[in-house]
């Protein structure tokens, strides 16, 4: 018999991965771990993990013949490891996957795509043309990137990507991680250098609230904030603030403090980010599309299917 695996809808994989899956796998389907019963449960083997749905001890604790959970992430802040470990359950996610995720590349190019965007005011230029204001002038970006200064914090993966691309722009590259060598020693003084503050730090307690508004009123007047690491990392409130104030003249978020939240799209539309961001042009949002290409979605599937396979199989 095939092992026996839980699937969610929500997750969407690629039908050649789904394929895959009920090739290998007994496979079980239901729309979200919302519709969970202990009789599915408890007979699985593999159990597939949503973001936004935390597998914790009681939830583990209810699958008594699970072996495997498998999150196509780069990280697991919605997995209990430890206790997983404790009861010998293999994790197959990203998140310890550095030689593969060096050949994955859409969230460093989408940070670059949104830094160009808010400096450039493409979407508001673009609104401008569509609607007959075929006029330059009104968006007039302050300078070019080769003679602008990126901070990043965090030179992970990430960083490191993004690092190499803004240098063949001919910007100057500045970076904040105290676990890299050959960086900036104080996070308040790069800020004070930064035009550009890229935020791709990994999310944790040392991290969280990191970017909070002492670190973004030292950022020179006029600089932006670009953000496609996890929102908890930034002070949302005190970045609304400055752009509002002018301080800041732009800032792309990719993502946003509590969107794994079961309510949150329910709530989001009248949230003081989104309804700013209606009613100015200096912020663009994105829908946390950072690794959003069908390759990137079909090769990440296909890693944790595989991993899975190789234990379970």
């Amino acid at each position: 018999m095939k092992p026996r695996a839980l699937y969610y809808d929500i997750l969407k994989y690629q039908q050649q991965n789904l394929n895959l899956l009920n090739d290998k796998f007994d496979v079980i389907t239901l729309n979200s771990p919302k519709d969970n019963v202990d009789r599915i449960l408890e007979n699985i083997e593999l159990l597939f993990a949503p973001l936004g749905y935390c597998v914790d001890k009681k939830y583990i604790d209810r699958c008594s013949s699970l072996k495997v959970i498998a999150s196509n992430t780069t990280g697991i802040p919605h997995i209990d490891k430890q206790y997983a470990d404790s009861k010998k359950i293999k994790i197959c996610a990203l998140h310890d996957e550095q030689g593969f995720l060096k050949t994955i590349t859409p969230t460093a190019e989408h940070t670059v795509g949104l830094i160009i965007s808010i400096l450039r005011k493409i979407p508001s230029a673009h609104h401008a043309a569509s609607h007959g204001n075929w006029d330059r002038r009104p968006w007039g970006s302050p300078k070019m990137l080769s003679r602008m200064t990126i901070g990043i914090v965090g030179l992970g993966r990430l960083g490191k990507q993004i690092k190499h691309i803004m240098t063949s722009f001919g910007t100057k590259v500045l970076f904040f991680d105290p676990y890299v060598k050959g960086g900036e020693k104080n996070l308040k003084i790069m800020a004070k250098k930064s035009d550009i503050l890229s935020i791709n730090a990994i999310a944790n307690e040392e991290t969280d609230n990191l970017i909070d508004s002492d670190i973004l009123k030292l950022l020179p007047n006029g600089a932006v904030v670009v953000n496609t690491a996890r929102g908890e990392i930034l002070d949302l409130d005190a970045l609304l603030d400055l752009l509002e104030s002018g301080h800041l003249s732009g800032a792309a978020l990719d993502t946003i403090d509590g969107e794994y939240n079961v309510e949150f799209s329910s709530v989001f539309f009248e949230s003081r980010v989104a309804t700013y961001a209606r009613e100015h042009n200096n912020l663009i949002l994105t829908p946390h599309i950072g690794g959003s290409t069908i390759d990137a979605w079909t090769e990440t599937e296909r890693r944790v299917i595989n991993k899975s396979v190789e234990i379970l199989c």
